[in-house]
């Protein structure tokens, strides 16, 4: 199992010599892979949550392969409909060149109906959208000249190298845990990667990934969970996120984790409310004693 760390991207305080030094913290701390969030329009729901200034994913992900070397990257996730899908599936590709075939893309439908109006996208179609994107990026990764028909997008013999260092293409790892995010994971990702999954969803939602990728004649997804930490007395049952509680709750989980299959798993130290958030050494803090007492220990 490889263990990552979500970069937080946002909030005061944040700038371009944070942002390398979380990243260099994370490889330094025995992290292997780094992961980062998106938003395109900072509406004032987002900013509620994941306030200004907001660095751009992609662009953060360039900038940190260049200057942390050894660390994978990639999105926790990207809003598959906010841009075409020809301009994602090349900022994708070109990342994976970057990074020498280590960048992941998380693939996901959003959930700011303000940030989609604000962009002219209809978000009562984002699952139907990201769909038919996620086919078309797939497409435009594998084939070159590319064309491609659908509702939502269409384009004919367009050039799409320079094509990903990873072999056959850039994995993508599908967000979500509803039933058609399960099916999306199922028929278009390399892996399904839910956000604080707690275990009785998981012992629901695994056997139906299964069932979903035997349906789309496909082997089943890895699974990628995204974990908030959250350390404190919680009780121990089933509904309780995983990744909140004691050190020993949490260690026990990542071996649940471990037994359910679990191929990666990305740690994130946001509470998600900016008012709780604590500064960079706390999170740094944290991080630290999640590789000494629970990620190293027997």
């Amino acid at each position: 199992m490889r263990h990552g760390v979500n970069l937080l991207n946002f909030g005061s305080g944040t700038t371009p010599e944070s942002l390398v030094r979380q990243a260099t913290d994370a490889r330094d701390l025995g992290f292997t892979f780094a992961m980062i969030s998106d938003h395109i329009a900072v509406t004032p729901d987002v900013h509620e949550v994941y306030p200004a200034p907001f660095y751009d994913q992609f662009l953060l992900a360039a900038h940190l392969a260049g200057r942390v070397p050894g660390l994978a990257l990639g999105t926790t996730i990207t809003v598959i409909p906010y841009r075409h899908p020809l301009h994602t599936a090349r900022l994708a590709a070109n990342l994976d060149q970057l990074t020498g075939g280590n960048f992941v893309l998380g693939a996901g439908v959003g959930w700011s109906a303000a940030e989609y109006r604000t962009l002219g996208i209809p978000f009562e179609e984002r699952g139907a959208i990201t769909d038919e994107y996620l086919s078309a990026i797939r497409a435009a990764w594998t084939e070159d000249p590319c064309s491609f028909e659908g509702r939502y997008v269409s384009f004919d013999s367009v050039r799409t190298a320079p094509a990903a260092a990873s072999s056959p293409h850039v994995p993508v790892w599908v967000g979500g845990d509803s039933p058609a995010a399960l099916r999306r994971a199922a028929r278009l990702g390399e892996a399904w990667h839910p956000f604080r999954p707690t275990l009785a969803a998981l012992r629901r939602q695994l056997p139906r990934l299964a069932e979903e990728a035997e349906r789309a004649g496909r082997p089943a997804p890895r699974f990628a969970p995204r974990i908030q930490l959250a350390l404190g007395s919680v009780p121990d049952t089933e509904d309780r996120p995983l990744g909140h509680g004691s050190l020993d709750q949490i260690r026990a989980d990542v071996a649940t984790l471990a037994e359910l299959g679990a191929a990666h798993v990305l740690f994130d130290t946001y509470p998600g409310d900016p008012a709780a958030r604590g500064s960079a050494e706390d999170d740094r803090r944290v991080l630290e004693l999640l590789a000494d007492k629970v990620l190293t220990s027997p």
